[in-house]
């Protein structure tokens, strides 16, 4: 690394350790509430985790410096539009403080990504972006907005679980998010929406994806599965504990299988999530043979001719 260079990342590292002293008061909450909340626990390990793909990067890291004036300023700006806004966030009640608590950190993701760029130049964090961006996974999502994602989780598990019923041939009657089965009527409750393990598989996509996928396209097309995948996955569980409830007696729905079963059909629904990842990279494996094969004839010598051919 050229000493230019370090002196950079010496300033940035100051730079950024004065903007984490600015935002003291909003980083000990964000910490407090990702604690107590299991839906965002796991936004403490977003921070680490980019440094993680930093380090990941470095040795393919290219350092050279050219200013980014006008990029730098359009962050720096967002970042003091977010904090400020973060002032007019009324209400002391729960959802106002997750709100003002998402712009606070939203605003210091801004803040840091902006200071990055005027220390380091447009070209080095080029090389960076995503995981510059991914720190805005650290932000919580809003009360409203979680309550939105939770309901059509719910309707859409509830469509594809009447589905499954439907191919089970199982005896039922569907209103909506509520199940009347033969022995015991199911609802589909906010619980069981899975919010939060299809929110963890999407993170999960989006770093598999950076990591292990070189086209755009199929980064975006493994992350997209994520979301039918989740469905699938509600379903799958609901159709299970109902047709368990059918055959085994209604006191299987306080059996482990619904207490505790949802690891393990977040694990089998991670399947064939890596399956497609396996057949992404095996398809690029494939393209890079192909087109590696003319170069590699090209590259043959030309053979003598033979005795007694003119040349």
């Amino acid at each position: 690394m050229p000493a230019s260079f370090q002196q950079r990342l010496r300033r940035l590292a100051l730079l950024g350790g004065l903007a984490a002293v600015a935002f003291a008061m909003p980083l000990v909450h964000w910490v407090r509430y990702c604690v107590a909340d299991d839906l965002f626990s796991y936004a403490l390990l977003v921070p680490f985790i980019t440094g993680w793909l930093i380090w990941q990067q470095a040795r393919e890291l290219k350092f050279e410096f050219q200013p980014a004036p006008a990029v730098a300023g359009v962050l720096g700006a967002g970042a003091c539009l977010l904090a400020v806004a973060s002032l007019f966030v009324g209400g002391n009640g729960e959802a106002g403080q997750v709100n003002r608590l998402t712009l606070q950190i939203l605003a210091l993701v801004a803040g840091l990504n902006a200071l990055a760029v005027a220390q380091l130049g447009g070209v080095f964090m080029r090389q960076l972006v995503f995981p510059a961006a991914f720190l805005v996974f650290a932000a919580p999502i809003p009360t409203s907005g979680v309550q939105a994602i939770e309901v059509g989780l719910q309707h859409a598990s509830a469509t594809a679980s009447g589905w499954l019923f439907s191919l089970t041939g199982a005896s039922y009657l569907q209103q909506g998010l509520v199940f009347q089965l033969p022995n015991i009527t199911l609802e589909v409750a906010p619980e069981c929406s899975g919010i939060r393990s299809t929110l963890v598989l999407f993170i999960t996509s989006l770093i598999a994806g950076y990591l292990f996928l070189r086209r755009p396209w199929q980064r975006a097309a493994f992350t997209a599965l994520v979301i039918p995948l989740g469905i699938a996955r509600n379903a799958a569980r609901i159709v299970t504990i109902g047709w368990l409830c059918i055959e085994r007696g209604p006191e299987m729905i306080d059996s482990a299988i619904h207490r505790r079963g949802g690891p393990v059909f977040f694990a089998l629904s991670l399947v064939p999530l890596f399956l497609l990842l396996f057949g992404f990279r095996w398809w690029d494996g494939r393209s890079a043979r192909v087109v590696s094969r003319p170069a590699a004839v090209a590259a043959e010598p030309p053979t003598e001719p033979l005795a007694g051919v003119p040349k």
